[in-house]
């Protein structure tokens, strides 16, 4: 039907009213999962002394954060879309660069964390993130703010799997630099996937004023 977007591969139109339903609910759902994480990744990083599980831990906090943004403009104008783009990937740049201060301390503290915690709550973290990166894979090629929701969902998984990496690391060589070397990779991959959202939020923003000025000259 004309005008109606209820193909994912829509990019640059305002998604119809039924899918901004299913995606509020798919966000909801995303946001109860990401907070309960958050807490439980806290705890057992704190616990275990892993930089890589509370690197985790915090990018659960900046997920559900995000997925409550989203909530508040689903359905809005596609500029406030991306300036809500905008906010979550300049949020995942800044956590990617407290992550990397965080690592650096950890080295010169040489802390040893303990690789049958981080095993186990990276474990309970990837099927977490891989629920939610299920239900979020419609939504893939919405506009700059459904994307960046994918993106971040999609780095989780990626960052799980290497926690999991890390604890066996840890594991094998008694030592803490596993830990260490894969919270500076999340952080890199926070830094870059924060880079992707803002610059396709920055293209919608551009699009925006170039056919506000459009419709201004032909007024």
């Amino acid at each position: 039907m004309a005008g109606c977007c209820h193909d994912p591969a829509c990019t640059d139109q305002d998604p119809g009213t039924a899918m901004v339903a299913v995606w509020r609910r798919v966000l909801w759902v995303a946001l109860a999962i990401n907070a309960a994480m958050f807490v439980v990744e806290t705890a057992a990083g704190i616990a275990a002394g892993s930089a890589s599980l509370q690197a985790d831990a915090l990018d659960f906090l900046g997920d559900a954060a995000n997925y409550g943004i989203s909530l508040g403009v689903a359905g809005m104008a596609l500029v406030w879309r991306a300036r809500a783009a905008l906010l979550k990937g300049g949020t995942l740049i800044a956590l990617g660069l407290w992550v990397i201060a965080s690592s650096a301390w950890h080295a010169i503290a040489g802390t040893l964390p303990g690789a049958q915690a981080m095993g186990l709550v990276g474990l309970a973290a990837l099927v977490a993130n891989g629920i939610v990166a299920i239900l979020l894979y419609r939504h893939r090629r919405g506009d700059a703010n459904m994307r960046s929701v994918w993106i971040c969902s999609r780095n989780d998984v990626i960052g799980n799997l290497a926690v999991i990496a890390a604890a066996l690391g840890v594991f094998g060589t008694g030592t803490g630099w596993p830990d260490i070397i894969v919270a500076a990779v999340m952080a890199g991959l926070a830094i870059w996937g924060g880079g992707q959202i803002v610059r396709h939020a920055q293209s919608e923003l551009r699009s925006v004023r170039h056919a506000a000025a459009v419709a201004a000259t032909t007024a």
